[in-house]
C-alpha cells in the first residue's frame, strides 16, 4: 500500500422481505466506506454522525473480524489507520454490522494477499453472522437467497430488482439481540408448513417479477412479524394498508425497526411523501436496490491525509 490508500465500499442490506426469514436479502444503496492506510498501530475514526461513537481501537468490529480471518488464514495482519464513513443507520435493520463484516473481510484479503474467492468470503461472513441474508447482499449486491449451516453455505444471486424502495426509519434503535429474543423457540408443524409455502411463493414471485404477488406474500409471514410487530409501533398498520399508498408491499427490514416498502419504479417519492404525512414518527426516505456489492480500489496518498 506504501504511497496508496485502500478504499472499500460496501452497500447496506435489507433481510427477510417478510417470510424469507434468515434466507432472503436485498442490497440497498446506502454505503459504508473504509479508507485504510498503513500505520504503526490500529486506529479507527469517523466524521459520520451514524458512526459518532465507534470504538477507535482493537475493540472495533472491523478489526475483530479482520483479525479472526487473518488468524484462520495463518497470515499476519499489518496495522492500519482506517477512516470509516457511513450513511447506513445503526441498529435499524439495514445491515450496518453486515456491511462492517464484509468490509473487514475485504480489508484482510487485501492486506494479506489471500486472494479469497467470493464463495470463501461468503462462507466466513455467514459463519460470523450466523446466516447469509444480510451479508450476502453486501458482498454480491442485488437480491440473494441463501442457506447456511455448520457444514456449508449455499447462495443464489437473483439479479437486481427493477423497483424503488421506501424506508420508514424510526428514531429509536432496536438491537438484534432483543428482536431475536422475542421469537419463539419452535412453531407447530402446520404453522411451519404454512410459512414455508408463503416463502416459496415469495421467491417464485420475485424471480418472475410479479410484484403484486410479492407484496401479498410479504405481509403473510408467520416466522417473525407476529412477534416483532409489538416492538415497532405502526408496523402492522403500514403492512396492512401499504397498497393504499401505491406500494406493492412492506415488511420489517431485518430485525427492525425500519419498515421496508417495495414500490413501482418511479413512484418512490410519491409513496414517500404520503407515508411521511401519515407516519410522522418515522423518517421516511427513498432508496433503490444496490446493483453491486463490495468494491475495493486504491487511491494515491496526498501529501496530507485525513
Amino acid at each position: 500500500m506504501g504511497d496508496e490508500k485502500m478504499v472499500i465500499t460496501v452497500p447496506a442490506s435489507s433481510a427477510n422481505l417478510g417470510p424469507g426469514f434468515d434466507s432472503i436479502g436485498l442490497a440497498v444503496n446506502r454505503y459504508l466506506t473504509l479508507e485504510a492506510e498503513r500505520a504503526f498501530e490500529w486506529r479507527f475514526y469517523s466524521d459520520s454522525p451514524e458512526l459518532a461513537d465507534i470504538p477507535e481501537g482493537k475493540d472495533n468490529l472491523v478489526y475483530q473480524v479482520a483479525e479472526e480471518l487473518a488468524r484462520q488464514l495463518g497470515k499476519e495482519l499489518p496495522a492500519c489507520k482506517v477512516k470509516m464513513t457511513s450513511d447506513i443507520p445503526l441498529a435499524r435493520g439495514l445491515g450496518s454490522s453486515a456491511a462492517a463484516i464484509i468490509a473487514a473481510i475485504e480489508l484482510t484479503d487485501q492486506l494479506t494477499n489471500a486472494s479469497l474467492l467470493k464463495e470463501e468470503k461468503m462462507r466466513f461472513a455467514s459463519t460470523w453472522e450466523g446466516h447469509p441474508d444480510n451479508v450476502g447482499p453486501c458482498l454480491y449486491g442485488g437480491l440473494i437467497v441463501g442457506s447456511h449451516n455448520e457444514e456449508e453455505t449455499d447462495m443464489v444471486h437473483c439479479g437486481v430488482p427493477d423497483i424503488d424502495l421506501v424506508m420508514a426509519v424510526p428514531s429509536s434503535e432496536l438491537m438484534t439481540k432483543k428482536a431475536r429474543g422475542i421469537l419463539p423457540e419452535s412453531l407447530p408443524y402446520h404453522k411451519a408448513v404454512q410459512g414455508s409455502s408463503v416463502s416459496n411463493v415469495l421467491i417464485a414471485a420475485l424471480l418472475k417479477e410479479n410484484w403484486e404477488l410479492v407484496g401479498k406474500m410479504m405481509v403473510r409471514d408467520v416466522f417473525h412479524h407476529p412477534y416483532r410487530e409489538k416492538l415497532v409501533p405502526g408496523l402492522a398498520e403500514i403492512m396492512e394498508n401499504i397498497q393504499d399508498y401505491g406500494a406493492y408491499g412492506a415488511a420489517l427490514s431485518g430485525a427492525g425497526p425500519t419498515v421496508m416498502c417495495i414500490v413501482p419504479r418511479g413512484k418512490g417519492e410519491e409513496v414517500c411523501e404520503k407515508l411521511q404525512k401519515d407516519y410522522p414518527q418515522f423518517q421516511v426516505q427513498t432508496a433503490k436496490p444496490a446493483p453491486f456489492g463490495s468494491n475495493v480500489r486504491y487511491k494515491k496518498l496526498t501529501a496530507k491525509t485525513s
